[in-house]
């Protein structure tokens, strides 16, 4: 029983996070939010009994997937769209 509300909180978390990657307008929130979307994930395979997935999942798509995307922000210069 605790184990099917556990994967619905984690879905949830997952189904919130992926609407917020497309919601925000802000590159660096959007990254978080996916950086956040990532450590869910591999939450859930953890919950699935896929340690060695989660664990992959963990480094490469919520650690270096992320830093990559914000190395990758900061070495570019935000244009803003004109205002009439």
């Amino acid at each position: 029983m605790i184990e099917i509300l556990l994967h619905g909180i984690v879905l949830t978390g997952l189904i919130i996070t992926a609407v917020l990657v497309f919601i925000f307008k802000d590159l660096v929130s959007a990254t978080i939010a996916f950086g956040i979307f990532s450590l869910l994930l591999a939450l859930e395979f953890y919950l699935l009994k896929a340690p060695d997935v989660a664990i992959t999942e963990a480094a490469i798509g919520a650690g270096l997937t992320t830093a990559a995307f914000l190395i990758a922000i900061r070495g570019t210069v935000r244009k803003e769209a004109d205002q009439p």
